[in-house]
């Protein structure tokens, strides 16, 4: 009776819910086999029991089980009610897998309320570990947005919504070496996280910008507002899709497929949503830095071929812009606001009538492996290379974010930091727009006293920033202006000692501080909720390979090497313009090298030693220029320092100490080296008074500037 009941449950489930099953043909034969699912709703239990080729028992949270609903389903499954805490209850669990019996069991004990992973508990790793158990972790996709689920109201429901299932390959949990068995279950505990992690980021569908675009109007409803800028407009996913759709029609008439199209545009909504736009139509928009000088916006348009540049009269005038843009050759600039009086009675019918209702037709078949952007480092090696990120890389960093931090529909992100860079781009902007969460883009990060109000006015829940910015912030922030912020987020420089301290101090706020760089996407690792240490960068994304190959006269870590989904498709320089240069380190093809000396530890934390290009030779040893700038800021931590180096016929090179404090003198270095243990070799016989350190458009020190003022000095 019982097979037949199933055997119609999975009809019905298969034509309502319209069931993909993918990966369910290996490793269930195992002798002993635990299943490890994500818990979405009060449907999983029953979905696995439907769709797994095998009759398991189930490990249920004891109070899921006392739901009147969910007994009702249980009733068509074996299963074992515990309560995931007791140590008690986990050795039932493992005599059920030394009987031979499958089992299936939820890590997180509990359905989500965020849409993302909870807390996983340690006692379902310590099972696997103690019954060397074949794991098979398994991933439920689709069930959150039913009414079964716990998500809060700000989710759409459906129905039935479209579900998957994708098993994953078998792995195991070996029993971790550690002095105590406390130590040990912590230790396996930590082990399954990851592997929940990975689980959730190698289940992510395959796709490109603009159909995940789609997917996110489909799942969270086209009339949804997401999307606000300083027009203090809130757009729609509607809204953007038109945008999208409108912008890469008017755009595509004026340029060749495949081309490369310069987007000089600041941080608002038409501007991503031409980006996005541009990409359904074969079209791969370079991002160009208004930051930077003629020169460099000069080399960046050569290496890319970039021959039309689409920017806007308005913002040309604001942001000063007009010499550079006179000083560009070769190329032809198309502006917004001519763009949108060529919009004619056809365009608008085939829009409204058309176009927005069949937003997926718009999109000219093509695979996650093409370009989606060119993004461009900030010269501050040489001369701006061009980032060639694919859709796969984008939208795999996105997801490994995800995999990682619960960011959801009830979360309204502040992004000031520039779409021209990666971190603003990728985390800042594409990330809160495809993942469903409100997102307020502002122009520009250097509007201290106005972000933080932005930040209070409008609720916002996670902010993004450099550690520079974000110490600005809170020197002139009010200290309630940030009472709503969950996620402070901090990249693309150091975070400092002083402002991770001011944030915590003044606002009770934690930094989760991350590390990575534009070749991939841009995140590498980060700090978070479940796995935090300060001083760290955090634990390497899923779906990341890592190798450290040593350097001579630098120890306790090795230059950065790395693989992965999210990893560039190559580069294009100015010395051979449209060339595609994939790739490649000493490790490999298909590696890059951070040129980041960087240490790990046994439990997966990053600590960035430092750059390999910021180190100088003196008298043989190798000194570290951040390990200069921390003694200066722990000797004057109010003010701001960098360190660069000159070369020295005496000792190889010589350090120079660039600071704004006027009071510091070598003496109180010394006094503080001693204090800190640090060697007199890292303090500087010359320090230089500035008003100010010159930074990039990105936050950055720029500290090329820096080195050519170090050379004179």
């Amino acid at each position: 009776m019982r097979s037949l009941i199933r055997f119609v449950l999975r009809g019905l489930c298969r034509v309502l819910f319209r069931v993909e099953v993918k990966g369910l043909t290996a490793g269930f034969a195992a002798q002993r086999l635990l299943v490890v699912a994500n818990h979405e709703s009060f449907l999983d239990g029953l979905l696995l029991g439907l769709f797994l080729p095998i009759d398991p028992v189930f490990v249920v949270h004891t109070g899921v089980a006392n739901d009147w609903f969910f007994r009702l389903l249980l009733s068509q499954v074996d299963y074992l009610a515990v309560d995931p805490t007791s140590p008690m209850a986990m050795k039932k669990v493992i005599r059920l897998l030394e009987t031979g019996r499958p089992v299936v069991i939820f890590p997180e004990g509990r359905i989500t309320t965020t849409g993302s992973l909870m807390k996983v508990y340690d006692g379902p790793a310590f099972v696997a570990a103690k019954t060397g158990a074949t794991v098979l972790p398994v991933r439920l996709d689709g069930p959150s947005r039913s009414y079964f689920s716990r998500l809060s109201g700000k989710y759409p429901k459906f129905a039935f919504p479209r579900i998957r299932i994708t098993a994953l390959p078998t792995t195991a949990i070996p029993m971790p070496a550690a002095p105590t068995a406390k130590l040990r279950r912590r230790k396996a505990g930590e082990a399954m996280r990851r592997l929940m992690q990975e689980m959730v980021f190698a289940s992510r569908p395959q796709q490109t910008l603009y159909s995940a675009l789609c997917d996110a109007a489909d799942i969270f409803g086209k009339n949804r507002r997401v999307l606000e800028d300083v027009k203090q407009i809130e757009y729609s996913y509607k809204d953007l899709l038109k945008m999208a759709i409108m912008l890469g029609r008017l755009v595509e008439r004026l340029t060749a497929e495949n081309e490369r199209v310069g987007l000089l545009l600041p941080n608002l909504a038409p501007t991503l949503g031409l980006l996005i736009g541009l990409t359904a139509r074969h079209r791969v928009p370079a991002m160009l830095n208004y930051t930077a000088g003629a020169d460099a916006m000069q080399a960046a348009c050569t290496a890319a071929e970039i021959r039309t540049v689409v920017t806007s009269r308005a913002f040309v005038d604001q942001a000063k812009l007009a010499d550079k843009l006179a000083a560009l050759e070769g190329v032809a600039l198309v502006y917004l606001e001519d763009l949108r009086e060529q919009v004619g009675l056809g365009d608008k019918l085939w829009l409204m009538a058309w176009a927005i209702h069949r937003p997926r037709a718009f999109e000219r078949p093509t695979s996650p492996e093409t370009a989606a952007v060119v993004l461009f480092t900030s010269g501050s090696e040489g001369k701006p290379k061009g980032v060639v990120l694919p859709h796969r890389a984008i939208l795999a960093n996105i997801a490994q974010v995800r995999a990682v931090i619960d960011f959801s529909v009830d979360d309204k992100v502040l992004n000031a930091l520039p779409v021209f860079h990666s971190f603003g781009l990728t985390a800042g902007a594409l990330l809160p727009v495809l993942t469903g969460a409100n997102l307020f883009l502002y122009p520009t990060p250097l509007h201290y006293r106005i972000i933080p109000e932005l930040a209070y006015d409008r609720n916002c829940t996670v902010l993004f920033g450099t550690s520079t910015f974000l110490g600005n912030y809170a020197k002139f922030a009010h200290p309630y202006d940030f009472y709503r912020l969950r996620y402070v987020v901090a990249g693309a420089e150091k975070l400092s000692d002083a402002v991770r301290g001011q944030w915590f101090e003044k606002f009770g706020i934690r930094i989760f501080e991350g590390y990575g760089a534009t070749e991939t996407a841009p995140v590498l690792a980060v700090n978070t909720p479940m796995a935090y240490r300060t001083g760290s960068v955090g634990n390497l994304l899923p779906g990341i390979e890592a190798k450290l190959l040593p350097v001579p006269g630098i120890e306790g870590g090795g230059i950065l090497h790395v693989r992965g989904p999210n990893l560039m498709a190559g580069y294009l320089k100015a010395d051979r313009p449209g060339v595609l240069q994939p790739p490649v380190s000493d490790v490999g093809e298909g590696w890059y090298e951070t040129g980041d000396v960087v240490a790990i530890d046994d439990e997966g934390f990053v600590r960035i030693v430092g750059r390999v290009k910021r180190f100088a030779k003196i008298a043989g040893e190798m000194v570290s220029l951040e390990v200069v700038e921390k003694l200066a800021v722990a000797s004057s931590p109010a003010q701001s320092h960098a360190a660069s180096s000159q070369p020295d016929a005496a000792k190889g090179e010589a350090l120079v100490l660039f600071t704004t404090d006027g009071g510091l003198s070598r003496d109180l270095l010394v006094a503080k080296a001693r204090e800190l243990g640090l060697p007199e070799l890292a303090v500087p016989r010359k320090i230089h008074k500035v008003d100010a350190l010159p930074l990039l458009g990105t936050g950055k020190i720029d500290y090329v500037t820096l080195k050519k003022l170090a050379e004179v000095v």
